[in-house]
Parts: structure tokens; sequence; C-alpha cells
């Protein structure tokens, strides 16, 4: 059984005080949490901070908003795999719609930024997704296909079992609509059967997928039933530490 990940993606936001105050707050509500694996990713200003705090907490690890592919050098403005490794960083997000669409990021450069990772021991969070309009001109598959291919290309069934899929319908993003329970699930099986063709199936089925589109504590439990959903990046509604620990507690309920 896949054990669920949760992982809150602060974007721009939270400075180092807010982030120790949410801490504050989120650690005293869900504690060391067992029965779901979470990741806190805040900017990069407040890592050392948040790292220092979560040194002693075992179920809880710290993520990454992005890194450069390349190792240290003359590259301004970015951060590489080795200054990550230095705070104790275990996840990455690499390929968020964000990402491609304001930094017109591609495939082949998630692809060489999630090879570095793992070169690293990073564990990359890969996101991927279609727009509104590729959803209504019915290229979801496609979209989904090109973007798994492109961004995993040349990795190994090994390889494969250090990463997690995040699948993030970019028209939920933000926008407070969320894929239906059922329009999630499908998207999220047809990943699986994906990868299940390009590596193996054993190997498909060990493969984390999350979801990522406006979770909330409301309709988390919802998505979390789906067989193939296999946790959450959240945004928005990670900033509130409460609320991030509703999502932690009613996605462990479900592994009662």
């Amino acid at each position: 059984m896949r054990k669920k990940i949760l992982a809150a993606n602060w974007k721009m936001n939270m400075t180092v005080g807010e982030s120790d105050a949410f801490l504050d707050t989120f650690l005293m509500e869900v504690g060391e949490e067992p029965r779901v694996d979470i990741v806190i990713i805040p900017p990069f200003t407040a890592l050392p901070r948040v790292s220092e705090r979560l040194s002693d907490v075992q179920n809880i690890k710290l993520g990454a908003q992005n890194m450069h592919w390349e190792k240290p050098g003359a590259y301004t403005g970015e951060i590489s795999s080795h200054h990550l490794r230095e705070l104790f960083v275990r996840y990455v997000v690499l390929g968020h719609s964000e990402r491609r669409n304001y930094f017109s990021e591609t495939d082949a450069i998630v692809n060489k930024k999630v090879a570095a990772a793992l070169e690293a021991t990073l564990k990359p969070i890969v996101c991927i997704g279609e727009t509104l309009a590729e959803r209504d001109g019915g290229r979801v598959e496609k979209v989904l296909e090109m973007q798994l291919r492109g961004s995993l290309d040349g990795l190994t069934a090994k390889d494969l079992a250090e990463i997690i899929i995040a699948y993030e319908p970019v028209w939920a993003i933000g926008t407070g609509r969320t894929a239906t329970p059922e329009q999630a699930q499908s998207a999220h099986a047809f990943i699986r059967e994906t990868l299940a063709t390009l590596w193996d199936r054993a190997t498909a089925d060990k493969v984390r997928i999350q979801y990522g589109g406006s979770v909330k504590p409301g309709n988390t439990t919802d998505l979390m039933r789906q067989p193939d959903i296999d946790g959450a990046l959240v945004g928005g509604a990670s900033l509130d530490p409460r609320g991030f620990a509703e999502i932690v507690k009613h996605t462990a309920a479900l592994s009662e």
C-alpha cells in the first residue's frame, strides 16, 4: 500500500518569522503524525530556519520549490542541489505549472533538473497537468503523456522509485475550482497506466501520485479516497497551519 504524502507549497509567501509562527501551531496540532508523510516547502529565505525547526521531527521533511540543474557556478539568482543538500532538504518541486507558465520551463528543462536532483539524492516532486483549453479540447491524456515522456526521459525504474508525480490541473490552481474526485482519479489512473507502459506495472504501482489544485480541508477526504490519489501538493490552504493540519488529519484517518 502506498503511503500518502502531503506537501505544503508556500510559494512566494511566508517570511522567516511567519514560518516560525506556522510551525509553532502546526506542530502542536499534528505532532509527529506517522500515518502520512509530510513535507514543508518554504521559500528559499526560510529554508535554514525551517530546517533547524524540523531537525528533531521525524516524520516532517523539508522541501524546496525549485533548483537549477547545474552544480555551483555562474548562474546569478539560482539555487543548486549543493545548496539544498547543505540545509538537509529532502524533496524538490520541479516543473510546477507556474514555473512552466511564467518562466517558460519546458519538459526538457524539467528533465535536466530531475536528473540533477536524483544525482544529488534529492527526491523530485515532478508536476504535470493540463490547462483549461487543453481539457476542453479533449487533449488531457495527450498533454499528460507528453509531459511524462519529456520530463522523465532517460530515467530507470530505480530512478522512478525516488520520484513523486504531482498532477495539477492548471485550471484548478489558485482558482477555487477543484477537479471532481472522479476527474482527478481518471487523470491519476491514466498517469499510472502511462508509467506502466513506459516502464513496467510493478514500477508504476509503487509510484506515488499527488493531486494539486485548490485542495482544502472540505474536499480532502473525497479526493484521498480515490485509489490512485496518493496525497496532495497543497498551495493556498497550506499557508494556514490549522487548515493544513486538518488536511493531514483527514488524510491520516483514511489509513486507520
